[in-house]
């Protein structure tokens, strides 16, 4: 059968016009003649049970470990790299900073408009933005659990009572980011969620309610924003209802084509350095980071894998699986979202959550219905689901490894060990030569030193660097060598860490593209080395060629 066939059936409780009974009876009779068995034609999950009290006491009891442990995690380890940055940024940008001119970022304004939320509350409740931060995005994932469980309870059956469900929504949201908790991946996967349960409503015939359907689709265009790419969500649950006959408009998708055009309105009239900076800074230098498509396939074996038995076992019980519509969303969610992965080209491991989460929903709902229909026994295509779901939840947790050891042993990591030079040399300003955020970032929100550039990291340099090779007027366009050096004389870093692991030479290509800065860092002295990294102390003496402080480093990338 064709997929527009199989989608324009999608809800039917008869195949072909044959009543269930009907074929059931022939399924018994072709069994005894032949060795298949399809036990499954029979499957039906209509009937509503009551959760035990021991299952909803097992509920509360997971969840609240859940948070605890994803709480402790998050706020005594090391604050992500990247959401620390977008932190800094937004306290920056409230301080009256201009946002991709004085500060270079890339990220599309909604996040580091989102970011300024926990940084103003942190600032009114004297606490750490991390713990704020932290709470914040816990917060979103619960939301968005509870709103998604609420949807899918109206198909009774395993949905029928809500709190179990939100738990296992809740629990596959906030274990499976891992270190992550909070990117903007994270974060758009969890706003999607609600939209795809009524897009799945939907495709059943179901009416979708009008200040719910709005408010989803707001919800998730808002998310969504965060990282446009994954407007094609959008396209790919209006392509299921359009094959599947149900071409009518729905508020639902008017509000989230309305509310994106609203922003990209905002981005143009409120943040037009968006368009005219960083975007063009992005095209022209982000490329530098891509790893290989072959590198990119296999990093992304094991969720390639999981998707693709998700979808084999989807088209192995299609025609008797019930809420099989909800798991087609899922599924053809987590393959697009796959798709904009590798489109990314990037090998990290953020980028592929919206995927991973959406890919172990749409298994754990196998799992349990395969379960519930043969009354408790695990079937193959049951173990199948289980195994799949059970190492991609395996392979995500392994990325707290890192996480862990940081909370076991905080003044061991990197992070902990500049944080304590920084505090013990009373450093004031300081710099990181390195590809790596978190040499910078956490390290300064952490210490209060002020952070002597305006790049996070040298991933720009890094890009100049690679296209180069291919256009040399790249030193014209986007000299970012000169940025940094201006960057690095006016602001005088007292501490500066190089990173040797790395095989570019910051230093030695920093010299030749500025004279001054080859002068500046003679008066750098190494004091530590750890871990590849070199931490050199500015002498006493002070900062020579400060003429540059009132010149273009304090003129951001105007040109």
């Amino acid at each position: 059968m064709t997929l527009p066939g199989m989608l324009c059936r999608v809800g039917e409780p008869s195949v072909d016009g044959v009543p269930p009974q009907t074929l059931l009876n022939v399924s018994r009779l072709a069994s005894k003649r032949t060795s298949m068995h399809l036990p499954e034609a029979s499957c039906r999950d209509t009937a509503d049970v009551a959760p035990s009290a021991l299952t909803k006491i097992v509920s509360v009891c997971v969840l609240a470990a859940i948070l605890a442990a994803v709480y402790f995690l998050a706020a005594s380890s090391p604050m992500k790299d990247d959401i620390a940055w977008l932190l800094y940024v937004a306290r920056k940008w409230m301080g009256g900073r201009s946002l991709y001119l004085d500060l270079v970022e890339v990220n599309p304004p909604l996040i580091i408009w989102m970011s300024a939320i926990p940084a103003l509350l942190a600032g009114w409740l004297d606490v750490s933005p991390q713990c704020v931060a932290t709470l914040l995005f816990m917060a979103q994932s619960l939301g968005s659990a509870w709103w998604t469980a609420s949807i899918v309870r109206q198909r009774s059956g395993v949905f029928s009572h809500q709190f179990p469900v939100f738990t296992a929504i809740a629990a596959l949201l906030l274990v499976l980011p891992g270190a992550d908790l909070g990117q903007r991946e994270h974060l758009l996967v969890a706003g999607f969620l609600p939209y795809l349960a009524w897009s799945a409503a939907a495709l059943d015939g179901r009416a979708i309610p009008r200040g719910s359907g709005i408010a989803a689709g707001v919800f998730a265009a808002i998310f969504c924003a965060l990282k446009p790419l994954y407007a094609v969500g959008f396209i790919v649950c209006e392509g299921l209802l359009f094959l599947n006959g149900k071409c009518r408009l729905r508020l639902m998708s008017v509000a989230a084509l309305v509310t994106l055009a609203i922003y990209g309105i905002a981005v143009v009239f409120l943040c037009p350095a968006y368009l005219s900076q960083a975007v063009p800074l992005a095209l022209a230098l982000y490329a530098a980071t891509d790893v290989p498509l072959m590198t990119l396939l296999r990093d992304c074996g094991l969720l390639l894998a999981a998707e693709l038995a998700a979808a084999a076992l989807l088209v192995f019980r299609w025609r008797s699986m019930p809420h099989r519509s909800l798991m087609l969303v899922l599924v053809c969610f987590a393959v697009c979202s796959t798709l904009v992965c590798l489109a990314d080209g990037k090998d990290w491991f953020y980028h592929r959550l919206p995927a991973i989460v959406s890919t172990a929903l749409a298994l754990l709902l196998w799992f349990v219905v395969d379960v519930r229909c043969f009354s408790g026994r695990l079937k193959p295509a049951g173990a199948i689901a289980f195994l799949a779901l059970a190492l991609l939840c395996g392979a995500s947790i392994q990325h707290l490894q890192r996480q862990l050891q940081d909370v076991m042993a905080p003044k061991e990591s990197a992070v902990g060990r500049l944080q304590d030079i920084i505090i013990k040399e009373q450093a004031r300003t300081y710099i990181a030569f390195s590809e790596w955020i978190a040499l910078g970032f956490p390290v300064v929100n952490n210490t209060g030193v002020t952070w002597a550039s305006r790049f996070d990291s040298m991933w720009a340099l890094k890009g100049e660097i690679w296209r180069a090779n291919f256009d040399g007027s790249v030193g014209r366009t986007w000299p970012i060598a000169r940025w940094v050096t201006h960057d690095f004389i006016a602001g005088c870093p007292d501490i500066a860490v190089v990173d040797t692991r790395e095989t570019t030479n910051y230093i030695k290509i920093l010299s030749s593209a500025d004279p001054a800065f080859a002068r500046a860092w003679t008066r750098y002295k190494p004091i530590a080395a750890f871990d590849g990294l070199i931490v050199f102390k500015r002498s006493k003496s002070g900062c020579i060629d400060v003429w540059v402080a009132a010149g273009e480093a304090t003129s951001g990338l105007s040109r």
